[in-house]
């Protein structure tokens, strides 16, 4: 496991001069592979997933990245975060990964141990910046499979003009389960239907993740199995069962109208349970003025069950003929401290100190810097890569709760259902 718990008190709200960078790496490039030029540039493909706001910053850091290194181009698309997988998938079958991705913690021992990932402690990228502890998020039995781009945590968003129109107080997270459902059915009542206390919470893989954590189970053993029971799955499943169908959240069908928006994004709830680092994006969506951030309910004030994940890592293809271009754009895109700037807290608070250092945390990104600093003692340690195959019963978790929503499974059944899905899956993978 990964000790993160002080990494964020060395955030600093400043500029800082590139120069800090030191250009040795981790490794030493062990191909030579093509080179290019200003006149005929090498073209490498990258890869993300994210909304328009993520586009748009991702293409302003490539535009910057490209100025500064002519004899490369990146030809670079996105998906969003479910479409994106399928076609790593696909590509992965067809050994046509491209030379650069984006890349999440739940998806990296799948890639990892099949050797379709490049060992990127075999290339020249700085890693002396980071958190010691941090790095070993994106390592697997020894090798450098992802670098982190930064860090983010779980919190409780929420609109406080919604909350003001309708007469109900801001929360301080300090809450209960009980005392979070009976804030959602407030919401939905005062409203009359037109605004919905949230979404279903119960349907969100990290936050049953941390309600184990906050009863002092782990999601997963060390040797690969299920470190909870069915009847822990039907307890957390059950907190919710009294507020689907109510105003208390957002139906189903409705929030499956809404997308590529998120409810919240729609304006449709007042609340949503999720990663810190979504704040650009909900605020471009919603056209909020302001948004807030709380922590999750937990009946154990003292053990919130929060720590800091990598928000997302950078990879390569173990296949691409660009090992040095790739390892240029990905060390440029963990470390400038111009695409900082760029960034800010969108893809959560940067992990290189010296990405952090070089930029300016003001308004909304200096609220999830502030966040994270104010849960900072009730952060645990980050997990390492989850078990081979863990994306799809992240996906199967998703699913199966959608069609507890939808009212085609019972607690138990819906239980029942993901438990031999991910039964089967780890015996496949043993």
């Amino acid at each position: 496991m990964i000790n993160r718990r002080h990494f964020i008190t060395t955030v600093a709200v400043g500029t800082a001069s590139a120069a800090a960078l030191a250009a040795c790496g981790n490794g030493s490039d062990s191909s030579a592979g093509e080179t290019g030029s200003a006149e005929n540039p090498v073209t490498i493909n990258y890869t993300w997933w994210g909304n328009d706001d993520r586009a748009e910053r991702t293409r302003k850091a490539i535009a910057l990245f490209e100025s500064k290194n002519p004899d490369v181009k990146i030809a670079g698309n996105f998906t969003d975060f479910g479409g994106y997988w399928p076609k790593r998938a696909t590509e992965a079958a067809g050994g046509g990964l491209p030379d650069v991705m984006q890349f999440d913690l739940s998806y990296l021992r799948d890639y990892g141990q099949r050797n379709q990932l490049l060992d990127l402690g075999t290339v020249n990228i700085n890693t002396d910046a980071f958190d010691k502890t941090l790095l070993p998020s994106g390592q697997i039995r020894g090798k450098t499979y992802g670098i982190p781009t930064s860090t983010n945590v779980f919190a409780v968003y929420y609109d406080p003009a919604k909350l003001a129109s309708l007469g109900i107080a801001e929360p301080d997270g300090s809450w209960t389960y009980k005392e979070y459902n009976a804030f959602l059915t407030e919401v939905g009542t005062k409203s009359n239907g037109a605004i919905f206390g949230g979404t279903d919470y119960t349907g969100v893989w990290w936050m049953f993740n941390i309600w184990l954590r906050q009863n002092n189970i782990e999601a997963f053993t060390e040797d690969g199995k299920l470190g909870f029971t069915k009847d822990d799955m039907k307890k957390w499943w059950n907190l919710t069962a009294d507020l689907r169908g109510t105003p208390a959240f957002i139906s189903e069908e409705r929030a499956t109208q809404l997308l590529p928006k998120s409810p919240f994004g729609a304006n449709v709830t007042a609340t949503e349970v999720t990663w810190d680092n979504f704040m650009a994006g909900y605020l471009k969506d919603s056209g909020a003025k302001e948004l807030k951030l709380v922590p999750v309910p937990s009946d154990d004030s003292d053990n919130l069950g929060l720590f800091p994940k990598p928000s997302m890592l950078m990879s390569a293809s173990a296949k691409t003929k660009y090992k040095e271009q790739a390892a240029r754009f990905i060390d440029f895109m963990v470390n400038d401290p111009e695409v900082g700037e760029i960034f800010k807290t969108s893809r959560g608070v940067p992990a290189s100190k010296t990405q952090r250092d070089g930029t300016t945390f003001e308004g909304t990104d200096k609220l999830v810097v502030d966040y994270e600093k104010s849960v900072e003692k009730y952060l645990k340690d980050a997990p390492e890569p989850p078990i081979v195959g863990f994306g799809t019963l992240e996906t199967s978790f998703k699913r199966v709760s959608s069609d507890l929503n939808y009212g085609k499974l019972t607690i138990d059944g819906a239980a029942d259902s993901w438990f031999k899905e991910a039964e089967d899956l780890i015996k496949q993978n043993a």
